[in-house]
């Protein structure tokens, strides 16, 4: 799935990802890869599994603004996340 960052407590290593009008989608430190944490408004891609009663994401990954839109003569915009 893709989904954008909605929340990021730093000090308690876990976020919130959007997921529309569904439930939110939790997202802690452990499951991101080659990542320390997370900004709001960033874009993921992971996948999500059911845990007890919430949904929580797994091998989080950034999608790099560069993926996100091809090229067309602009200046590059950095993405928005801390990569390790």
């Amino acid at each position: 799935m893709k989904a954008t960052v909605k929340k990021w407590f730093r000090d308690k290593e876990y976020g919130i990802i959007e997921n529309g009008s569904g439930p939110e989608i939790v997202v802690r430190k452990v499951d991101l890869i080659r990542c320390q944490y997370l900004k709001v408004g960033a874009e993921v891609e992971f996948e999500c599994h059911l845990d007890d009663k919430k949904l929580i994401a797994k091998k989080v990954t950034l999608i790099h603004r560069d993926q996100q839109y091809p090229k067309k003569g602009k200046a590059k915009t950095p993405f928005i996340g801390v990569m390790k």
